[in-house]
């Protein structure tokens, strides 16, 4: 491969990174035309869709931590996989809806299955990577899912264009199949190990540089040992959901840049409609060539704190940007854009790599599914939220809302590094290792 693919090298992450390309073909193909087929071809009005599908993903959200946990005690890999064979017959399902209690019987327990497929998925990328190659591991599955929802969404196109029921049908299989495909793929990976804390203790293997317990540095000071779980979970874990609560309103700027840019470009900007299609090219195409070495350095919660604050100043400072195109002749307005969606997306890539980093680093070993439910939970939460929030703050307060989203942005950022630095502290001490016992 080239230097510019983001495909890895052969081994266990390329084979996660095919999956992950042919699953979110599907998810391209979904995203593009789904909408319209339960408009168009199954004849929900716009108002029950929307509808529908906030109600599903606010009660889909509930199985991010359970499903993450079962990860811990459980193959991840195969753990996945079962669930996008479960998410392959809840596609299919949708050639059955013909009414709003219909699409509500299928739509939920697909959000269901998606939320929690998110927590398994993290935990499987952290099998893969292994606690110093996780996060290149995210990053590169990252770029990689950006070609493949843009492949799909390319494909959609030509259902879209055809506009038929057959033509809308073969886009609902194609996705249901794309599930089963990667699962395939995914079930061509190794097998991997339970990592849930009453395993991981019995077994008490010979410490390595990876496992010992004791002051671990993090590039900015001593961290803690590698305690057992927080009993009571995640949820309970106040100074952890401290930390994932700043990334998750960072997190938001992908509402940002899918639903308030592009009405602000056409409504506010005045700019004619492809132009979204160009702002929204910028951002795919520097996701995957800068994905991956925008993500070094975050591997630990201190340095991953500090990415997240420098993601949360980029983020401001490309509001006012976005803000001044309100007021400008539509080329310059077209050209600024595309400036501000650039800039967007360097704080969208450190933000990325930055959350991974907090979420995986402030995890205890034995609990890493549980805690990216969580870290997934809240973020989806902030994101539901956002869409309505965030339409208002920006279209309905102009360029003065742009300034105000920004100073939100710079004050998730700046609180980063401190509510880590507490969350670092609050860890569980390290084990006493018994006297003989090498370090």
């Amino acid at each position: 491969m080239g230097r510019v693919s983001p495909l890895p090298p052969p081994g266990p992450l390329r084979t996660l990174a095919y999956a992950t390309l042919v699953n979110t073909v599907g998810a391209g193909l979904w995203l593009a035309g789904g909408a319209l087929y339960l408009t168009r071809d199954v004849g929900l009005s716009a108002t029950s869709v929307g509808a529908g599908l906030t109600v599903a993903g606010l009660v889909g959200l509930s199985a991010s931590v359970p499903l993450g946990g079962l990860a811990d005690r459980w193959d991840p890999r195969t753990l996945r996989a079962v669930l996008q064979v479960g998410q392959a017959v809840a596609a299919l399902a949708y050639l059955l809806v013909g009414s709003f209690p219909a699409f509500l019987v299928v739509a939920v327990p697909e959000a269901l299955l998606a939320a929690g497929n998110l927590a398994v998925r993290a935990a499987l990328v952290a099998a893969v990577g292994g606690p110093d190659g996780r996060v290149h591991a995210f990053a590169t599955l990252r770029a990689v899912a950006n070609l493949g929802i843009t492949a799909g969404t390319a494909l959609a196109g030509i259902a879209l264009a055809v506009d038929t029921h057959r033509a809308y049908q073969v886009l609902v299989v194609g996705n249901a199949a794309t599930y089963l495909l990667s699962a395939a793929l995914l079930l061509r990976l190794p097998r991997q190990p339970a990592t849930d804390g009453h395993r991981a203790t019995a077994a008490r293997p010979t410490p390595d540089a990876g496992t010992t317990p004791g002051p671990l540095t993090t590039g900015g000071g001593t961290r803690r040992g590698l305690g057992a779980p927080r009993r009571g979970g995640p949820l309970r874990d106040g100074r952890f959901l401290a930390v994932s609560g700043s990334s998750a309103v960072l997190s938001t700027h992908v509402t940002v840049l899918v639903l308030v840019v592009p009405l602000w470009t056409v409504d506010r900007a005045g700019a004619p409609p492809p132009a979204v299609s160009a702002v929204l090219l910028v951002n795919t195409v520097l996701t995957v060539l800068l994905a991956v070495r925008l993500s070094r350095g975050a591997e630990r919660a201190a340095p991953a704190a500090r990415k997240l604050r420098r993601a949360g100043l980029v983020l401001a400072a490309a509001t006012p940007l976005y803000a001044v195109t309100g007021v400008l002749p539509v080329l310059p307005a077209v050209v600024l854009l595309l400036v501000a969606t650039a800039v967007w997306t360097m704080g969208d890539l450190w933000h990325g790599a930055a959350g991974a980093g907090l979420a995986y680093d402030l995890a205890p070993p034995g609990a890493i599914g549980a805690y990216q439910g969580a870290d997934g939970l809240l973020a989806g939460l902030a994101q539901a939220l956002g869409r309505g929030l965030l339409t208002l703050l920006v279209l309905g307060g102009g360029p003065a809302g742009w300034l105000v989203l920004g100073g939100i942005f710079a004050a998730a950022g700046l609180a980063a590094p401190a509510l880590a630095r507490r969350a670092v502290a609050d860890r569980p001490a390290p084990e006493a290792r018994p006297a003989g016992v090498p370090g």
